[in-house]
């Protein structure tokens, strides 16, 4: 299995509901490092995995659109714990949608896979893992 990493990042403010969470059901910020991992079992006609410069643009984008925003008024998330994990989701099935409606390139469409890691310190982080 080929793969190839692009990285970005988000800054976020949220809560989350429910006792496991301590501290942090107060209103907080996040900053935490995003790796989108694309993966396929075998090269594209020009021996790579999918076109670096449209996976970093793609991936920026998505950060973007998630970065400097309180989550809890996001109507996207409404009612919804945006832990670490489900953002690592939404920002794969993002990418998915990308990959599946040409913004990652020609290319792309041999993907099988993304995984997306977010990074919340140097000593923890969480991922998602998905088939296209």
């Amino acid at each position: 299995m080929f793969s190839v990493t692009v990285r970005d990042h988000i800054m976020v403010a949220h809560s989350f509901r429910g006792d496991v969470f301590g501290p942090a059901q107060k209103l907080h910020g996040a900053t935490f490092v995003v790796d989108a991992t694309f993966k396929r079992p075998q090269l594209d006609d020009d021996n790579i995995v999918v076109d670096i410069g449209l996976a970093s643009q793609e991936l920026h984008a998505i950060c973007g659109g998630l970065s400097y925003q309180n989550l809890d008024d996001d109507p996207d998330f409404t009612g919804i714990n945006t832990s670490t994990e489900f953002l690592a989701k939404v920002i794969a099935d993002r990418l998915a949608d990308k990959a599946a409606t040409g913004g990652l390139g020609a290319g792309a469409g041999g993907l099988t896979g993304i995984a997306v890691t977010l990074h919340e310190s140097h000593i923890a982080w969480a991922s998602y893992e998905r088939d296209l």
